[in-house]
């Protein structure tokens, strides 16, 4: 059975588009510890854990104001609202509240 960190990585994986590189950009991890993640070999603690579970919680909410499969691109361009700052990277510095910023932005907007 997979542990919750696993299915998480997953989920990430699958519902948004990202690439084994982009959940290791923004974990910090290694591409190929995020590999045994999904593999459910390991599972992420401490930081890597932290930024694995940020990342779901803004893929989560992407996937629900943009089409998922544009969902890595976004992630990965230089954002006005971010200083031009790419949303992975902001993630990996352990700056998920000024990526979630931008999401509400883009949440409210949405909703009009």
């Amino acid at each position: 059975m997979a542990t919750a960190f696993a299915s998480e990585a997953a989920h990430i994986k699958d519902t948004g588009n990202l690439t084994v590189p982009d959940i290791a950009r923004a974990t910090g991890a290694n591409e190929t510890t995020v590999r045994a993640w999904l593999r459910d070999e390991r599972s992420p603690s401490g930081a890597h854990a932290e930024r694995l579970a940020e990342l779901s919680s803004i893929v989560e909410r992407l996937v629900r104001v943009m089409q998922a499969t544009y969902v890595p691109v976004w992630m990965r361009k230089p954002i006005p609202l971010l200083d031009d700052d790419k949303p992975l990277d902001v993630i990996a510095a352990g700056d998920y509240r000024r990526v979630s910023r931008v999401l509400a932005g883009l949440e409210a907007s949405s909703a009009v």
